[in-house]
């Protein structure tokens, strides 16, 4: 299973667009990029490819990373950065199978899968293929299981993609708060490699209109706002799991520069054979 990391960025990316700030700045002097997130995963064996969300810089991460067009596309939830690339199929693929949860957001009246279904019917290269969370279905060589997170006011999954051949295993996180649910976490154990959301610093909930949630025992928020991870709530998830080797992505520019691209936060192009 070779693990290409195509966008490790939230929904601005780093350079953000007429961002002077010291982290932009950084990052275009030492020519690293965090695109809008969107993960890379060959099966060598067989030839084929998983796309786990497709960013909407979907064309350019596939021209930069020179990696093969997907045989199938796992999306996570119907936020822009994850979504919105499934329009660059057109013309590039014939038919390819996109993945997506079949339970009902109560905010939206629709699943995942129908959203892509709906937003995307004019392109006939899209096959929407409803799965059930906590089932695991084959695509690629590698068994596919979405898991529920807990990104509100959207359902949103977590991805774990194991290799049945060599035992290999990888989980991403999705986009979520540090409050997975137990059931969830006991799918996502043990990786080789954890792709974990974790948008800023605990440092930086004081400046979020709610602050931050779900406290570690000195008091450090492990959840930024509601919706993602800070760096170290993605941390205490990774070790909770029991995680080979962790990497922090979905990261905005708003880590201080002296952070910004120190282990464990990814940049974008990293590659992973587990």
């Amino acid at each position: 299973m070779r693990v290409t990391l195509l966008g490790t960025g939230d929904t601005t990316g780093t350079p953000t667009v007429d961002c002077d700030c010291d982290t932009c700045d950084a990052a275009r002097e030492r020519d690293v990029e965090r695109t809008r997130f969107s993960v890379h995963v060959e099966n060598e064996r067989t030839g084929e490819a998983i796309l786990i969300d497709a960013s909407p810089d979907f064309r350019y991460q596939f021209l930069r990373e020179d990696v093969s067009l997907p045989d199938a596309i796992v999306i996570t939830h119907i936020h822009f950065d994850h979504l919105d690339g499934l329009g660059n199929v057109f013309r590039l693929l014939d038919d390819v199978p996109v993945f997506a949860a079949d339970e009902t957001d109560p905010e939206t009246g629709q699943s995942v899968a129908e959203t892509v279904a709906a937003d995307y019917h004019y392109l006939d290269a899209i096959t929407p293929d409803a799965r059930t969370p906590y089932e695991p279905f084959e695509t690629c060589g590698f068994e596919v299981t979405l898991v529920p997170v807990d990104h509100p006011p959207l359902v949103c999954y977590g991805v774990v993609v194991e290799d049945p051949e060599t035992g290999a295993k990888l989980t991403v996180s999705g986009d979520t708060s540090y409050a997975v649910p137990d059931r969830s976490r006991a799918v996502m154990a043990d990786p080789d490699l954890f792709l974990a959301d974790a948008i800023v610093p605990a440092s930086l909930c004081e400046y979020h209109p709610l602050g931050g949630r779900h406290e570690a025992p000195d008091g450090t928020p492990r959840t930024f706002g509601t919706k993602h991870m800070t760096r170290e709530g993605a941390l205490a998830l990774a070790d909770a799991l029991g995680a080979g080797e962790t990497r922090l992505v979905h990261l905005a520019h708003f880590y201080p520069v002296e952070d910004a691209f120190e282990d464990p936060l990814a940049v974008d192009g990293e590659v992973y054979d587990l």
